[in-house]
């Protein structure tokens, strides 16, 4: 197959063409994505173990990103609580 019968073919499919597979990817952030399969997955995206049709990965998504909050973020406010918890421990024991 010819270099633009590949293109073709790749460019047909597309992110509303039901038929397209995807792979659900995280980030570092854990943010979740879906990119199709016919492409290299992005720079700082990485596979998450779920791939099919659309639907089906957006499904899985909704399942499994319950927090939508970047990690980084998640981690900060969790410092901050275990600061303020240990904070108010020491000021109600003076």
């Amino acid at each position: 197959m010819s270099p633009i019968c590949i293109y073709k073919a790749e460019y047909a499919m597309s992110w509303g063409d039901e038929n397209t597979h995807f792979h659900v990817v995280v980030n570092d952030e854990e943010q979740y994505s879906i990119w199709p399969d016919f492409k290299a997955i992005p720079a700082g995206w990485r596979e998450a173990g779920k791939a099919g049709k659309k639907e089906a990965c957006l499904a899985w998504i909704d399942e499994v990103w319950t927090d939508m909050r970047p990690l980084s973020l998640r981690r900060a406010m969790a410092e901050d609580a275990s600061k303020d918890a240990s904070g108010h421990a020491q000021s109600s024991a003076a």
